[in-house]
């Protein structure tokens, strides 16, 4: 049979995977997309995690049927197919969704035999015969965005190869739109990545790629001087040892010594190169035109504003391109380096990385001391630990450790962190954020003594990191950031952690001071956002005991709520005495308006004498949960009455849940579905404290308010059933068995590898026992009638 003559025959019952294999590719082939443009089956996200109780687990992945690309790294449409017997329209919101997502401007849809097309240029939505050629969209996306042969060129250039690497989707969008920004000629760039998102590794893409095809400002056959600044000393050393590595002796360092003209690409923080009163700029000892572009990491934090400093840098190199890097949206406290910098070319928020699952998402406990929720007053001409007299009035968390330090207050916090990781984990790195430096050496001494079983085998258990440490303290640094280390486990700092620092393993971000700009917030819960599943680190907590966090979140501004906050009391002994839940969308209920007001206008008393109190007790009052609802709300609920609302929004009686739960497929289904709505039957159990009642009776409890039958009931049900009286007396022995193994670990157990299992095992080899039930497809039923009698009747 000839080419021409061969058929493809479609049945109905062939799978999406069957119409790609037998429709879609071989149409793709004849529309001139060659297998090297076409990724097929390409997951792009890392399928969101769910935090269930103690654990979390991952859902499934975003992934498209095919992913069509006019070079390596440049995409530019997406398909989606449908079984045969579907329409093809039945799948283009999925394709729109995943074009969205991927900033593509083709989204296609088929069921084999239709193309459906929507064109995002366009707003036009067209049934087509055949797939457009890869040259008709780029001739498409040029009609609406034209570039020229020389921007095209490098644009569809492939990025630095990095197996081990490669990069993220959104990491190509960023590093597309910012070369060509620049090859168009733009001066000042933006681009908004949160916190772990990787901006180094898109600087370094940006970089080599206008590197290695010798693009500069003028024009010249060279490849061009650029200069990574940063603010700190480890924002700069780190790219340079690892991911700029590749440039060899094409980089260097500036260093306070000098300036060296020799080299390609310069790494510098702002303050070796900023001037003062003191000392003229080292800037200045570059000519002018010198640099064909800078980037300006973590750009946020005040190198745009007309008074600093640092801008006397940026207004210098006048002539080179400049290129912002920040991790924080446009708000009050930034709105300079969004005056400076413009619009950013691509913004991927902490929300969307969460909901990618490239991101950590956290819990959130808000705990709150005696003395933050009613205030400390002195007695009557009390003095402090240096015979200061100290004012009369009532101080509160905005004067705590600023114009007063509270030293109990201090010990029952580090009781209380103590206790929490006692309870989930001993050895997960934690972060302290203190008031001041004073303040995390005080802080560091409490958590040490209350660990001294700890600190006694390893001595840098618990550890102060702040500036005045110097290389010890970044010799330290480096270890809690080492994945490989395991001490120190806690940091006590005040803001020198706060940014710019990979904590990749960090479980908890403690908040001991408070913290009223955003833009800081957003930093400091990226200690915790990073991701590193060989480490079991899929989550992190938050512990606010300054009401910080809880205030943020209720900031409509927010961009990624977590997905439970906790609130408790804590009594003198930094036990936890209570907890309830909160709502985002109004304060703790234990906040009063002059809280509040003074939470909001809370300033810094440097300047005023601070007072030492180191006597007395203060405990904790109050505790909270809040919960990220299916919808990616924020919800005012308990965890029941969540689990309720969910449970109900699937079944709206006992019955009908009654005989799918009686399913074992069903039953899976069900709870794969709650636990992709964040309720794990196993914390529900512990809430609930129905540790001997079957997961059936426990959720028509919380769902329907049905009185719980225990386990034991329901096998006792199970035994005394007439159909069990067709089995022999030795196969009735074996049922007996099962139920008592039902009794002791629930339904999980009713399958074929129980009876691996002592004291069944002891019975004689799975044949043996089949043999006792009239065979194999007996002994599956007996298993299956089991599990039908166990619900034979709604709770």
């Amino acid at each position: 049979m000839s080419t021409e003559e061969k058929k493809i025959i479609i049945l109905e019952q062939d799978s999406e995977a069957d119409t790609c294999r037998k429709e879609v590719t071989p149409k793709l082939y004849v529309s001139e997309w060659t297998d090297d443009q076409i990724l097929e089956q390409r997951v792009f996200t890392a399928g969101q995690i769910i935090v269930l109780g103690k654990v979390a687990k991952r859902k499934a992945p975003k992934k498209a049927d095919y992913i069509l690309r006019i070079a390596q790294n440049f995409a530019i449409a997406v398909v989606e197919a449908k079984k045969r017997y579907k329409t093809a329209a039945a799948g283009l919101q999925q394709a729109k969704n995943y074009a969205e997502i991927l900033g593509l401007k083709f989204a296609y849809a088929t069921n084999g035999a239709e193309i459906v097309e929507f064109d995002f240029l366009t707003g036009l939505e067209t049934v087509i015969d055949k797939y457009p050629t890869p040259q008709e969209l780029w001739n498409r996306l040029q009609a609406a965005e034209p570039v020229d042969e020389y921007i095209k060129e490098i644009l569809l250039k492939p990025l630095f190869p990095n197996p081990d690497k490669p990069p993220r989707y959104y990491q190509e969008i960023a590093v597309n739109r910012a070369v060509q920004g620049i090859l168009e000629g733009r001066k000042r760039l933006l681009l908004t990545l949160a916190t772990g998102t990787g901006k180094t590794s898109i600087a370094f893409q940006i970089i080599y790629k206008l590197w290695n095809n010798r693009w500069n400002t003028t024009g010249e056959h060279r490849r061009p001087k650029v200069l990574f600044l940063a603010d700190r000393t480890i924002l700069v050393d780190d790219p340079y040892s690892k991911d700029f590595a590749v440039f060899g002796d094409a980089r260097a360092l500036v260093s306070d010594s000098g300036a060296k003209t020799s080299r390609e690409i310069y790494f510098s923080t702002y303050q070796s190169l900023a001037e003062d009163s003191n000392r003229q700029g080292l800037f200045r000892q570059f000519p002018k035109d010198f640099f064909d572009l800078i980037v300006i990491d973590e750009c946020h934090r005040g190198s745009a504003s007309d008074e600093s400093n640092w801008r006397a840098i940026l207004d210098y190199f006048t002539t080179a391109v400049q290129l912002g890097l920040t991790a924080t949206p446009l708000r009050q406290d930034n709105k300079d380096t969004y005056a400076y910098f413009g619009n950013p070319l691509y913004v991927y928020s902490l929300r969307q990385g969460i909901e990618d699952g490239f991101l950590a998402p956290y819990i959130v406990r808000r705990i709150v001391t005696e003395a933050d929720a009613m205030g400390w007053r002195p007695q009557a001409g009390q003095t402090d630990a240096h015979g200061n007299l100290i004012p009369d009035g009532v101080y509160n968390t905005a004067d705590f450790e600023n114009s007063l330090s509270l030293l109990p207050r201090t010990k029952a916090v580090a009781r209380h962190l103590t206790e929490h990781l006692r309870k989930f984990g001993r050895l997960d790195k934690t972060i302290v954020f203190c008031v001041d430096q004073d303040h995390a050496d005080q802080m560091r001494r409490e958590l040490s003594n209350l660990n001294a079983d700890l600190a006694r085998e390893h001595p840098n258990y618990v550890v102060r990191i702040v500036s005045e440490e110097g290389d010890i303290g970044k010799g330290l640094l480096s270890k809690f950031m080492d994945i490989e280390q395991d001490f120190p486990v806690i940091v006590t700092t005040s803001k020198l952690l706060s940014t710019g620092v990979d904590i990749p393993t960090c479980k908890n971000v403690v908040l001991f001071r408070m913290v009223n700009s955003m833009t800081e917030f957003k930093q400091i819960v990226g200690r915790g956002t990073r991701v590193r599943e060989d480490k079991d680190k899929l989550f992190f907590t938050i512990l606010d005991y300054t009401g910080s966090a809880t205030r943020n979140f209720a900031d409509p501004y927010f961009d990624g709520e977590p997905p439970l906050i906790t609130v408790g009391e804590m009594d003198e002994s930094g036990e936890e005495t209570k907890t309830e839940v909160i709502s985002s969308e109004e304060p703790p209920a234990d906040w009063t308006d002059e809280e509040i007001r003074k939470f909001s206008s809370a300033v810094s008393a440097e300047g005023r004498q601070k007072y030492y109190v180191k006597e007395g007790e203060v405990s904790i009052v109050v505790e909270n949960v809040q919960i990220l609802d299916a919808d990616g709300r924020l919800r005012t609920v308990h965890f029941t009455q969540y689990a309720k609302e969910q449970i109900r929004t699937l079944y709206t009686d006992a019955g009908g849940f009654q005989k799918d739960w009686a399913d074992p497929e069903q039953r899976h289904r069900i709870i794969a579905e709650l636990e992709s709505r964040g309720i794990s039957l196993y914390q529900l159990s512990d809430i609930t404290r129905l540790t001997d009642a079957d997961p059936f009776d426990m959720l028509c409890f919380v769902a329907f308010d049905l009185k719980p039958m225990s386990r034991r009931e329901r096998a006792e049900q199970v035994k005394q059933a007439a159909i069990l009286e067709g089995y022999s007396e030795k196969a009735k022995e074996i049922i007996n068995l099962i139920l008592d193994k039902y009794i002791q670990f629930g339904v999980n157990e009713l399958n074929a590898d129980i009876l691996e299992v002592k004291p069944i095992s002891e019975k004689g080899n799975i044949t043996e026992i089949a043999a006792l039930f009239g065979g194999a497809p007996n002994l599956l039923k007996a298993l299956d009638d089991i599990q039908r009698l166990l619900y034979a009747e709604a709770a």
